[in-house]
C-alpha cells in the first residue's frame, strides 16, 4: 500500500539528523477545509514570525541584521532551535566564512558556520545509502564535518555556557564515526546545560540506532527511561514514537507493519502519548509541531485512527519535513493522505 510504503535508497533518519486541553485550532464545520483540514504545509519557521524574519535575513546574507537577533536570543533552546533552522539555508556557509575572516573569534558566526557545514555536509552526502555513497561525495562529507568541528568547538570554548555547540557536535560526531565514548559525553555536556532538551535527546536516540552502531534493545532502553524520567507532559514521551519508528525501518516488509500493529507497541505508543502531547500538561513551546507530526505518523501507521485523528485536527496543516521523509513522496502529499485516511474514522 503506498501509505505503507518506506522510502527506498535512504536510510532513515540518519540522513536529516545526520541531524512536538485540545484546543489546537481545528477548523470549525463552516470552513471549506473542515472535511480535512488546513492545506498541508511545510513551514521551517514553525509559525514564528521572528524565525521567519532570520530566516530571510539569513537568504539575503544580512549578517548586520542577523547577529543582534542571535545575540537577543536566550542561549539554550532557543538560540539553539534558531541556529538549526539557518543552517538550513543555503548560501550560509559563504557569508559566514566572510563574516569570520574579519572577527575569526566571533562566537555566533562560529556556531552558525559549524551548524551551516554539518548539514551542508548531509547535503554532500545525499540521502542515498551508505553502499551507493561516491567516493568524492564521502570525500566533500568529511571535509564539511571537519570544518563544522573546529568552528563548534571554538564557539563551545568562547562561550562554555551555550548548549548549541554541543548539540550540532552530536551530530558531527555521529557523521564522522568518532568514539561512542566521545558521543557519550556530548550528549552529557548538553542536557548538563538544558536538562531535558528534547532535540538533544532525539540525537542520542539516533547514536543508540542499530544503523549508527546501537541496538533495539538500547534505543528502547534509552527512549522509555528518558520518558519516564520527565515530568509528565514533556516533549520526551515522543522518543518512545521515534525508537518505534525506527525498528520499524530496520525491519522487512511484513515483519515492519506486525510490530507497529502489535498490541505491545501500540500500548506503549498509547502511554507515552498521553504522558505527553495529550497530556493536560503539555505546553505548546517552539516546534511543538514536531512531536505532533511524529506521533500522528506512528498512530496511523499502527492502524490506530481515532487517536491519530485527534493529533492531525490539533496540526490542522502544519507539517514537518520528520518523520515525514521516513515514506516515499512529498512529505506534505504523505501527510495529508494519512490524514484523510484517519478523517474517515
Amino acid at each position: 500500500m503506498p501509505l505503507f510504503r518506506r522510502r527506498s535508497g535512504g536510510e532513515g533518519a540518519q540522513d536529516r539528523a545526520g541531524w512536538r486541553g485540545f484546543g489546537f485550532g481545528r477548523r470549525g464545520a463552516g470552513s471549506p477545509e473542515a472535511a480535512g483540514g488546513a492545506a498541508p504545509r511545510l513551514d521551517p519557521a514553525h509559525g514564528d514570525e521572528s524565525v521567519r524574519l532570520a530566516l530571510s535575513q539569513a537568504a539575503a546574507g544580512d549578517w548586520a541584521a542577523l547577529r543582534p537577533a542571535l545575540a537577543a536570543a536566550e542561549d539554550g533552546p532557543a538560540l539553539t532551535f534558531l541556529a538549526g533552522a539557518i543552517a538550513d539555508v543555503r548560501g550560509v556557509e559563504e557569508w559566514t566564512g566572510r563574516a569570520l575572516a574579519d572577527t575569526p573569534e566571533d562566537p555566533y558566526a562560529l556556531l552558525l558556520s559549524g551548524a551551516r557545514h554539518v548539514t551542508w555536509a548531509w547535503e554532500a552526502r545525499s540521502r542515498a545509502q551508505a553502499k551507493h555513497v561516491g567516493e568524492e561525495q564521502w570525500k566533500l562529507f568529511h571535509q564539511r564535518l571537519d570544518v563544522a568541528e573546529e568552528r563548534l568547538l571554538a564557539a563551545a570554548e568562547h562561550e562554555p555556557s551555550w548548549l548549541a555547540p554541543w548539540y550540532f557536535l552530536q551530530i558531527s560526531a555521529r557523521g564522522a564515526s568518532l568514539d561512542p565514548e566521545v558521543a557519550t559525553c556530548r550528549f552529557e555536556a548538553a542536557v548538563r546545560r538544558a536538562p531535558g532538551h528534547p532535540d538533544s535527546h532525539r540525537q542520542r536516540l539516533q547514536q543508540l540506532c542499530a544503523k549508527w552502531g546501537g541496538s533495539h534493545e538500547e534505543m528502547h532502553a534509552f527512549a522509555r527511561s528518558a520518558m519516564l524520567a520527565a515530568p509528565e507532559g514533556s516533549e520526551l514521551g515522543e522518543l518512545v514514537a521515534l525508537a518505534h519508528l525506527e525498528h520499524w525501518l530496520d525491519l522487512p516488509d511484513g515483519e515492519d507493519r506486525a510490530h507497529l500493529t502489535s498490541p505491545a507497541v501500540v500500548a506503549e505508543l498509547q502511554e507515552a502519548a498521553f504522558r505527553s502531547v495529550l497530556h493536560p500538561d503539555f505546553r505548546q513551546v517552539r516546534g511543538w509541531q514536531g512531536s505532533f507530526n511524529t506521533f500522528a505518523m506512528v498512530f496511523s501507521l499502527a492502524g490506530q485512527r481515532k487517536t491519530a485523528r485527534l493529533l492531525f485536527d490539533a496540526l490542522d496543516g502544519a507539517v514537518t519535513e520528520s518523520p515525514w521523509h521516513y515514506l516515499a513522496g512529498d512529505p506534505a502529499k504523505t501527510f495529508r493522505a494519512h490524514r484523510d485516511r484517519c478523517a474517515g474514522y
